[in-house]
């Protein structure tokens, strides 16, 4: 496990990404709801990226993908927590905890940009990057549809409560477990 922050004035954003429409890939919304929950604040809708809500000890924002100009955002935080699914083929663990190291480095797939090369750009761009830490949970459905698969939705708050010890921040439980629904 990597260890946590001091809780002193340091900055953190958990950026979540992928395909909400894609069940289980989606589970970095679900994730990021139930911090926003645990932290005091409405959920993010689906149309909601969390960038208009920036500027708090812990910050959220969730992306269909990884892009560059992300790499302007990350200039002001200490940590940045990437979450996203994996599939068991590649990460034998539920959640899996990594930290990133500043480097460009090839997608998960083509078209999309991996948390390293973000930050490299974070580095090339602004002469700083955060400590990074990638959270990947394991992903069991990624049909066309929303909503979680029991397996998946059940690592959702075993997730936060690891992004809030990462943090430094004090772990409240929550109110509600995620419901996962069936296929739409």
């Amino acid at each position: 496990m990597i260890e946590s922050l001091d809780k002193t004035d340091r900055r953190t954003l958990v950026a979540g990404f992928g395909n909400l429409y894609r069940r289980d890939d989606g589970v970095a919304r679900f994730v990021v709801n139930v911090l926003r929950e645990r932290l005091g604040r409405p959920p993010l809708d689906e149309m909601d990226d969390g960038f208009e809500d920036l500027g708090h000890p812990i910050d959220t924002v969730v992306l269909h993908q990884l892009v560059p100009e992300l790499a302007e955002d990350l200039q002001h935080y200490d940590l940045v927590i990437f979450v996203d699914a994996h599939v068991a083929s590649g990460i034998p663990e539920s959640i899996h905890e990594e930290s990133l190291e500043v480097a460009y480095r090839a997608p998960f797939v083509y078209h999309q940009t991996h948390p390293s090369t973000v930050l490299a750009l974070t580095m090339h761009l602004y002469d700083k990057a955060p400590r990074a830490i990638l959270l990947s949970l394991l992903g069991h459905d990624f049909d066309f549809g929303q909503g979680l698969s029991a397996e998946t939705a059940e690592l959702v708050d075993p997730a936060v409560d690891r992004i809030l010890g990462l943090s430094g921040a004090p772990a409240v439980r929550p109110r509600t477990p995620v419901q996962e629904s069936s296929h739409a």
